[in-house]
């Protein structure tokens, strides 16, 4: 019997299922709407949270969030050519040029 590591499996077959994630969420003219954002490489991916905390040291404070599982912001950003789920991404210093002071650069930016 043969025994897959992970490490070995550069695409494991068992998802892990993350739970309930908090995402980000914007006004549209149907309520709220799950922001989206893209990837360095141009793609669209939904985001989620796994703890509030986190989701507030990346977005801010004042950034609006529900909770919905994997499988429901996975269902909700597909149409839109979202296919990908980005969980807890992080934030990466930026030095400005100009200004030769550090700022705050997210890996994926805002739709």
């Amino acid at each position: 019997m043969s025994h897959h590591l992970y490490a070995e499996d550069p695409e494991p077959s068992d998802r892990v299922p993350t739970g309930p994630l908090f995402v980000p969420v914007r006004s549209g003219p149907a309520g709220c709407t799950a922001r989206l954002f893209r990837t360095p490489l141009g793609g669209r991916t939904a985001v989620g949270f796994t703890s509030a905390q986190r989701l507030t040291a990346a977005l801010g404070g004042g950034q609006p969030w529900v909770r919905l599982s994997e499988p429901a912001l996975r269902a909700l950003a597909e149409p839109v050519g979202a296919t990908a789920l980005t969980v807890d991404p992080r934030l990466a210093p930026e030095v400005s040029a100009a200004a030769r002071t550090p700022r705050v650069h997210h890996y994926l930016r805002a739709v």
